[in-house]
């Protein structure tokens, strides 16, 4: 076999499948690349079970795979058992399947593939593909909630996705996010469960029982994807009649589909294959004695075909190897054609359990042919996915060669770079994504485009050279000279223009890829200063690199120079600020306890209408305040409301569905803050002159306020204000910026303070697995931290039960090592943001939470102790 460059080798020390020009050549095949993202709950087997094709392509060895978690790239996660960043990895296979009409391709594509290379061979005849040959762009995401934007940066390049559960625990609440996440994307689900092994040596649950175990977690995934389902999608319900499921064990590295019992039993019965799979799965049994299939189990007296032919047989072997019955494995291995050599036959228990099923059921073989056979293409899937993922007219030259994955010479370039990754060069990144069409290539002039960038404007705007492009291979990287549509790679010097994200892109006329939308938010935030005052640059320059190394992080200073990192949980903090001393700055530095933000708002309609008047008193403004439902605000913040949307259309869209006066709904001046937050500006004045020419200051002064209230400078929500009327001089030199706009904000303070104001704090969805036995002490430490659990369900078929819980994201700090010390450590939460909801009491009643909370939120930002009054914003008329 060939192999790769010579730095590879020596660090890798063993022999790889194929070489980087093997690689580069089939990236040109667009038919037979498949871009794929592994998504699950926490700790259900993602890393593990990628050994198993990182195995398959010889990167690691067969005995190393499933406990070397190869794209465990950082020593913490190694430390920790957990993947906290996802790692990009491109893969060479042979698929032995015969031609390509296997992987449902059309006999004028199958044509256009063998022209290709038959091109390929003539033009490099070192180059050794045919159209077995695969190419596998595979991402391995985390599953911990707080690392959920690595999930969505990763499900952005990729356009399928191997969705693991865990046989035991079933669909958790982090695999329903990624779910609706990798749905919302437009990327096709495949499912394995997984640690079959588990089931059948801890549990060992008989095969009717595992049938059972396995149907549950194939009901659950399609109960999901049947909620959140998309048309232009189609219908994406896994069955593992079609050949979307396999079962298995990553750790042991085996695994099946129906189609490989299908193939051996078709064989043995003389009936076509489809049919015997068909026979596998659901209510069919085979009735030995008439020698014929029947639907009924005819009292009993019948094992479900499922477990006659797959489920007894495997666990009858693993029996028999636990028990170590040498003659009666012998004689099995023999049946199913797995021969050991060598030291193998000194294997004994689990060793040689994981061989045997490794060598009887290869877990490479299976994942490979699920991902081949029944994942999309970049052809197939950017023709769905175009509209979803691009901001511009969908008939543009650009548009176009994305749905088309147009990678001939000429075609306009487009790429979407969805994450920065951390090079051992200190401080600098590679930017990692996906091209969707074109060829992007070292040295091409290219235009590189901010998330922010408006398409005729200049900000956010850069034409540059690409540098470099790279394949990411776990912790390697290989340098090729280009890299077309369809593939996932790297960037070297991008990372000096854009900070997260951003598209880049060659024809002058393209947009952006639309912007990702994250599923949790920064809530919890802390601020950090040097130990030693001389290394305030270095801070500064590390909290630059932070905030481009992750896709959530905020570094931002506040008004008194505090530095503050914004994250989206506990665990997520404290990666980021363990980043941040040892890779970005080198040095330690003082950290602050938590804090979190809360958001103002009001509660009720103010109880008289507010006046401000300007500094010359010259010009009056007169508003009002009332509360928006949380419906409203939710909808604005998933974008369902849109400050871009014609007036027209809004008005009716917020008429129909939240109950507003449709003439007030189409004059809403703006959303706010930043355009797009939760509370809004009406104009319901009638027949003021010269009121479009203040509505720049007024809407600055609303901007100003709504980012920072009244009662402790946290960002306002849920605040509709009404403008209701307006006094104005005569002369426009009187009514300027600097007259109206800290008039606007006063008059919002004021308006804000007469409708019952309130405090908004984050609260947490809790989901906890925790046995019967010890549910009493997950009440007392829920109760203790103001929490409360709304839902309790058994786990069918064991003593887990799982708990849905709401409690504060104040509360939160040590809520897991609480919960781990009062129950033995056998609960399991998982916290994620969920809503906002008010604090009790008023911010003036000294004995409520409320006024506590705005109190310690003053004195830590370091504003005056006294919570303002109505009086210091309201102009007497």
């Amino acid at each position: 076999m060939a192999v790769l460059p010579a730095r590879l080798f020596t660090l890798l020390n063993i022999k790889v499948n194929f070489t980087v020009e093997q690689m580069r050549s089939i990236m040109d095949l667009k038919h037979n690349i498949r871009s794929m993202s592994v998504i699950a709950h926490v700790d259900h087997g993602k890393t593990t079970l990628t050994d198993s094709l990182v195995q398959k392509a010889g990167i690691i060895s067969s005995k190393a795979a499933g406990g070397a978690r190869y794209t465990d790239t950082r020593a913490d996660e190694a430390e920790r058992g957990i993947t906290i960043k996802s790692t990009g990895i491109s893969m060479f296979f042979e698929y032995e399947m015969g031609a390509g009409e296997a992987a449902g391709l059309s006999a004028e594509e199958l044509a256009e593939l063998k022209q290709n290379i038959a091109d390929k061979l003539d033009d490099e005849q070192n180059v050794q593909i045919s159209e077995r040959s695969y190419l596998i762009n595979l991402i391995d995401s985390p599953g911990h909630v707080d690392f959920s934007s690595e999930v969505t940066a990763a499900l952005r390049v990729t356009d399928g996705a191997l969705v693991v559960v865990d046989t035991i625990d079933g669909v958790c609440v982090q695999t329903e996010t990624v779910l609706r996440q990798a749905l919302a994307e437009r990327v096709k689900p495949v499912l394995m469960v997984n640690k079959v092994d588990r089931a059948l040596l801890e549990l060992q649950l008989p095969a009717e029982e595992l049938y059972q175990a396995f149907c549950r977690a194939i009901e659950s995934v399609n109960v999901v994807v049947a909620t959140y389902n998309d048309e232009g999608l189609g219908d994406v319900q896994v069955d593992p009649v079609k050949g979307t499921v396999a079962f298995g064990s990553g750790l042991h590295q085996w695994a099946f589909t129906l189609k490989k019992f299908g193939k051996t039993y078709a064989a043995k019965f003389n009936v076509p294959e489809e049919k015997m799979v068909a026979k596998l799965w659901g209510d069919w049994y085979f009735d030995a004695g008439r020698s014929v299939w029947t639907t009924t189990d005819k009292g009993g007296t019948l094992e479900r075909a499922f477990c006659q032919f797959i489920a007894t047989p495997i666990t009858t072997l693993f029996e028999a190897v636990m028990a170590e019955k040498h003659g009666k494995v012998k004689k099995m291995l023999k049946a199913i054609g797995v021969e050991l050599k060598g030291e193998e036959k000194e294997y004994t228990g689990k060793q040689l359990l994981k061989r045997v099923m490794q060598k009887w059921l290869p877990a490479g073989d299976t994942v490979l042919e699920m991902i081949v056979l029944h994942l999309p293409s970049p052809v197939k899937a950017q023709a769905y996915r175009v509209e979803g993922l691009y901001d511009g007219p969908l008939d543009d030259q650009t548009a176009t060669a994305i749905r088309t994955c147009d990678t001939s010479d000429g075609a306009p370039m487009c790429m979407y770079i969805s994450k920065m990754i951390p090079t051992s060069d200190k401080g600098r990144f590679y930017a990692f994504g996906r091209v969707f069409s074109g060829k992007i290539a070292t040295g091409q002039k290219v235009r590189i485009m901010g998330p922010n960038y408006v398409p005729g404007k200049k900000t956010e705007l850069w034409v540059k050279n690409i540098q470099r492009t790279v394949i990411m291979m776990g912790k390697y990287t290989e340098q090729v000279s280009d890299i077309p549509a369809g593939n996932t790679c790297a960037l070297v010097g991008v990372d000096q223009y854009l900070l997260k994200s951003g598209t880049i892109a060659t024809a002058d006329d393209a947009h952006c890829i639309k912007t990702m939308k994250f599923s949790v938010s920064p809530v919890v935030r802390c601020a950090v200063e040097p130990k030693n005052s001389a290394d305030l640059p270095k801070l500064v320059e590390g909290m630059k690199r932070l905030a481009k190394s992750d896709p959530m992080v905020l570094c931002t200073t506040d008004e008194s120079g505090a530095h503050i990192i914004a994250a989206s949980g506990e665990l997520h903090l404290e990666i980021c600020l363990q980043d941040l001393q040892q890779d970005f700055m080198g040095t330690e530095v003082k950290i602050s306890d938590p804090v979190v933000s809360y958001r103002e708002t009001c509660q009720a309609k103010s109880s008289v209408t507010c006046l401000a008047k300007s500094a010359n008193k010259h010009n009056r403004l007169f508003l009002e305040a009332e509360p928006m439902s949380p419906e409203l605000c939710v909808a604005i913040d998933d974008g369902e409301v849109n400050a871009q949307t014609d007036s027209k259309t809004l008005g009716r869209q917020l008429a129909d569905d939240f109950g507003w006066d449709v003439t007030e709904a189409r004059k809403i001046w703006a959303f706010g803050p930043d355009q797009t937050g939760p509370n809004t500006f009406v104009d319901t004045t009638k027949g003021v002159n010269y009121l479009l020419e203040i509505k720049e200051s007024v809407l600055a002064g609303f901007n100003w306020a709504v980012g920072s209230g009244p009662l402790c400078e946290e960002q306002m929500r849920g605040a509709r204000y009404n403008l209701m009327d307006v006094v104005l001089h005569a002369d426009a030199i009187h009514r300027g910026m600097g007259q109206l706009m800290p008039t606007s904000r006063r008059v919002i303070f004021a308006s804000m303070l007469s409708g019952e104001p309130g405090l908004l704090e984050p609260v947490y969805l809790v989901n906890i697995s925790v046995p019967q036995d010890a549910m009493g002490n997950v009440y007392g430490v829920l109760t203790r931290r103001r929490g409360h659990v709304f839902t309790e369900e058994q786990k069918p078929g064991t003593p887990m039960m799982t708990l849905l819980a709401y409690m504060p994201v104040l509360e939160s700090f040590g809520f897991t090592a609480d919960l781990r010390s009062h129950t033995g450590g056998k609960a399991f939460p998982q916290m994620s943001f969920d809503h906002w909801e008010p604090m009790s009491g008023s911010p003036w009643d000294e004995n409520s939470k409320c006024n506590e909370t705005v109190a310690a939120v003053r004195k830590r930002k370091g504003l005056k102790v006294d919570i303002p009054e109505l009086s210091q914003y309201l102009d007497k008329l």
